[in-house]
């Protein structure tokens, strides 16, 4: 409903000062709401460049303990963990997923080593970062497997909470996995172990720098649109949130973020359950290369990252989360 009328009513008045648009802004940003990925490798002594991701590294276990400070101290609550994973250590099972001496498993454990509960420590559940076919789950024939990837997925989720990860990402896309993950995770003693469900991931071209940055991008045989989402569809969306939140699902994410704003809104709207929006590589590396060639400002991050909020974002997976303090300044 609108009240008041012209010349009586005149909403320009509360933008003339800086202090009264600060007064009555409806969304704002801070590290709370922000996640930051982090890329691993093999090694020693690397932080090795992302050519698709500016600014962006590929770090080694002995560097992630500095990473990891660095996004405490500008009191981010959470970090999420993506192997880029050697391929020959990569098959088509993923058995790698499984290994207790991965790279994951060992970052989950120097982390809680050194840090203890300081910041929250999120997992991928699937098994693209080590499949040499480059997709989430088993394939058969050109066909991603349903339910015996979810047998996969239940191991490598308990493996990763044993090891001390707070937040399962299951992000494969399989029906009906959050369900089995969490009555696993509950009989063998895991009932505190959150679940955030990449309920609604679009089978998008925006993941294309992410492929690059864990490697599996040349090794992608086809696609993957026979398990992720059709970017038409919106009643599907809730359809999926609705089936997770069913199983067991703490929190839901949304997959990309940017061109999937209506999503968010509607998902919030509907559930009241919090929602994640990841900011994905392909958005990041717009932005950042349309930035560093002078075509846009860096306002443009804060625009794109309020426009989450506004959407109804609990919290955004972001590449720029540990730079927020130079970017929000």
């Amino acid at each position: 409903m609108i009240t008041g009328k012209f010349p009586s009513l005149r909403l320009r008045r509360s933008r003339k000062r800086d202090w009264s648009r600060r007064l009555i802004q409806e969304n704002n940003l801070t590290p709370n709401d922000f996640i930051l990925p982090i890329f691993i490798i093999d090694g020693k002594n690397k932080k090795q460049p992302i050519k698709s991701m500016p600014d962006v590294y590929r770090y080694t276990l002995d560097k992630l303990s500095f990473v990891v400070d660095k996004a405490i101290k500008k009191k981010l609550p959470m970090v999420a963990l993506f192997p880029h994973t050697e391929l020959r250590k990569k098959n088509s099972l993923g058995s790698e997923a499984l290994n207790e001496d991965n790279l994951v498993c060992r970052a989950i454990q120097l982390i809680k080593k050194k840090f203890k509960n300081e910041i929250g420590i999120m997992c991928d559940v699937a098994l693209d970062p080590y499949t040499s076919h480059g997709h989430d789950g088993l394939l058969s024939s050109g066909y991603v497997l349903n339910d015996e990837t979810i047998n996969v997925l239940i191991n490598q989720s308990l493996l990763q909470a044993q090891m001390g990860c707070d937040v399962l990402a299951p992000s494969d896309m399989m029906d009906g996995r959050i369900g089995m993950i969490r009555k696993s995770l509950d009989k063998n003693g895991y009932k505190m172990t959150q679940i955030l469900s990449y309920a609604i991931k679009y089978a998008s071209s925006f993941y294309e720098p992410f492929r690059n940055a864990v490697g599996s991008r040349g090794l992608l045989k086809g696609n993957k649109k026979n398990y992720q989402m059709d970017f038409r569809n919106s009643d599907e969306a809730l359809r999926e949130v609705a089936l997770d939140i069913n199983e067991g699902a703490d929190m839901v994410m949304v997959k990309p973020g940017l061109p999937y704003l209506d999503i968010i809104k509607l998902v919030k709207e509907k559930f009241k359950i919090p929602v994640m929006a990841y900011q994905v590589s392909g958005e990041y590396s717009l932005l950042s290369n349309a930035i560093n060639k002078g075509l846009i400002n860096k306002q443009a991050i804060t625009e794109s990252l309020i426009a989450f909020k506004r959407s109804g974002a609990n919290a955004i997976v972001s590449y720029y989360a540990d730079r927020l303090d130079k970017i929000l300044e």
